[in-house]
């Protein structure tokens, strides 16, 4: 006996590739349904499937739902970011008629809160799925299956770069604009931090053996289930996730568009989403029909050895679209098999990753894992002499991503004017006792940022090798001048003695024109990582000190 499966935006795009996909299969009868019946019937003719008007809106969902008894009610409509304060009432229409429902909702806020259904679901011995898509449904798998063996996860980020001539819907657009510009929350070092959606734009690449590369590719900070979902079901320090778009053009354009938004002049740009649709179909033509996804997980090996692992897939030839339908076909097996648990709740991690490629092998899709050291940048610095440090010490440089220490400082300043005009210009704190200090680091290819934050004054400065690996040599700079540094490393701490120092990274500065530092990073009585700072001009002398000590807040 088939299976009826009810696939409402079952003529869209991701809706449409599960329709295709299970209509294919004798096991389960399939229904095509949504707002326009032309466009449904038109799907499906020539096929098995069958055509149904439905209206999600309508007041009398539940009971044309239920007319049908589906077995299998899959949302693939969208857009789920404006589903407003009855979101969920296709799903408790789905569990009225006696049917698991899934959906392939991509916002972080409704599949998190599917969980509302959790009683009445286990109740009706029903499964009520959210995000079964790419992700958060592919990327969990993704993470289970790279989070392997790692005593600790420092960092998961996922990327989805899909190709320019991929058919796009018109809500596919409206979840992308309405976030670009918008506060984008984020875990970062243990703590919730806030980023512009569409912002922080990143060059990257994607290769696999004999696969096309995607070389360059631009992406930025977007919302998915994975920033609100993965940091407690993972116990990740930090979770990102980023997607970008082929042509620099239409990537470049919507980053600029999001500015008013940022700027607080315009509220969104959702109203401008069917012109920018159109836009965009103008440009199918160019750029690639390749995309790609990549899902990394960086840790610690049992052994303490920090060790990051990528999971990439590259698609060819427009097959792109099918990706997010993927997790729903499984899940719709996997239900019509008896082997999905009742319940609602976000789809993390009800398939294996295994699962998820052979039912990818059948699309012109290539998978890899890779396995790679991730080595700190103070231990290629120091290369052996990093573990003469204490271990307090070397917790303080683990950085693999995102760091946060919290503590206390004492700040004494200069009160030269020449030394009060040279802390204001790097932005040194006032004098103070028992100052509350945060300092948080951030990992960006070779390169650390660390801001210290005393009180409310913030200062940053930006640390990278200045020679080969184990030289000891490091190049810290702030603002318009950039320290060598020849990095000391004993059994007690480490200094930081200044060897050389240039103006914009290019001039030289003369012994007799060369600031002074004296740094040195000790650990106390109570084990905690201790700083002691000092910073003099050769004229106009001593410019300012900051001691104290910080402990791990992440």
């Amino acid at each position: 006996m088939s299976r009826r499966i009810l696939i409402i935006g079952g003529y869209g795009v991701f809706g449409g590739k599960l329709a295709s996909a299970l209509t294919t299969d004798p096991a389960f009868d399939v229904i095509v349904a949504g707002r326009n019946l032309d466009k449904a019937a038109a799907f499906c003719a020539g096929t098995p499937c069958r055509p149904l008007q439905i209206d999600t809106h309508a007041e009398d969902l539940s009971i044309r739902l239920a007319a049908e008894t589906p077995f299998i009610i899959v949302d693939a409509s969208g857009p789920f970011q404006q589903r407003g304060e009855a979101a969920y009432r296709v799903a408790e229409a789905a569990l009225a008629a006696g049917a698991h429902y899934l959906d392939l909702s991509d916002d972080a806020a409704f599949t998190a809160g599917i969980t509302a259904l959790d009683d009445t679901a286990r109740a009706h011995s029903l499964a009520v799925l959210s995000g079964v898509s790419s992700v958060p449904a592919l990327s969990s798998a993704a993470v289970t299956r790279l989070a392997e063996g790692l005593s600790e996860i420092d960092h998961i980020e996922s990327v989805i770069l899909p190709g320019n001539r991929a058919p796009r819907g018109l809500s596919v657009v409206q979840a992308i604009v309405s976030q670009a510009g918008r506060p984008l929350r984020l875990w970062q070092a243990g703590h919730w931090t806030e980023v512009p959606g569409w912002g922080d734009l990143t060059a990257l690449s994607l290769s696999l053996p004999g696969a096309p590369s995607l070389r360059g590719r631009w992406a930025s900070h977007i919302g998915a289930p994975d920033l609100q979902l993965f940091p407690a079901h993972f116990r990740a320090r930090s979770v990102s996730f980023r997607a970008g778009l082929d042509l620099k053009l239409m990537h470049g354009g919507l980053t600029l568009l999001s500015r008013p938004v940022r700027w607080g002049w315009l509220r969104s740009l959702s109203p401008f989403a069917r012109p920018l649709k159109w836009m965009a179909d103008r440009l199918e033509a160019f750029g690639s029909s390749t995309g790609g996804m990549r899902v990394s997980v960086t840790g610690l090996t049992p052994t303490g050895e920090p060790e990051r692992r990528d999971w990439t897939l590259i698609v060819e030839d427009g097959d792109g679209p099918a990706i997010p339908a993927i997790p729903a076909e499984i899940l719709c097996r996997k239900l019509a098999a008896g082997e999905v648990p009742p319940g609602a709740r976000p789809c993390l991690a009800e398939f294996t990753l295994e699962e998820a490629e052979r039912a990818l092998s059948r699309l012109r899709v290539t998978t890899g894992l890779r396995e790679a050291p991730a080595p700190f940048l103070f231990t290629s610095i120091l290369g052996d002499d990093f573990n003469r440090l204490p271990p307090p010490i070397q917790q303080l440089h683990a950085v693999s991503h995102a760091r946060r220490w919290t503590g206390r400082a004492h700040i004494t300043r200069g009160t030269s004017l020449l030394s009060r005009l040279a802390g204001a210009c790097a932005g040194f704190p006032p004098a103070g006792d028992d100052v509350p200090v945060t300092v948080s680091m951030l990992r960006k290819g070779n390169t650390e940022i660390w801001q210290r934050t005393f009180g409310g004054h913030s200062f940053r400065s930006y640390l990278s090798a200045a020679s080969t690996p184990g030289s000891g040599l490091m190049r810290e700079r702030f603002g318009l001048l950039s320290f060598t540094i020849d990095l000391g490393a004993r059994a007690d701490g480490l200094s930081y003695p200044v060897k050389s120092a240039r103006l914009l990274g290019l001039v030289p500065l003369p012994a007799f024109l060369r600031p002074r530092s004296t740094t040195a990073e000790t650990v106390d009585g109570h084990g905690r990582a201790c700083f002691d700072v000092r910073i003099d001009l050769p004229v106009g002398g001593h410019v300012v000190t900051y001691s104290g000590w910080l402990q791990p807040s992440d």
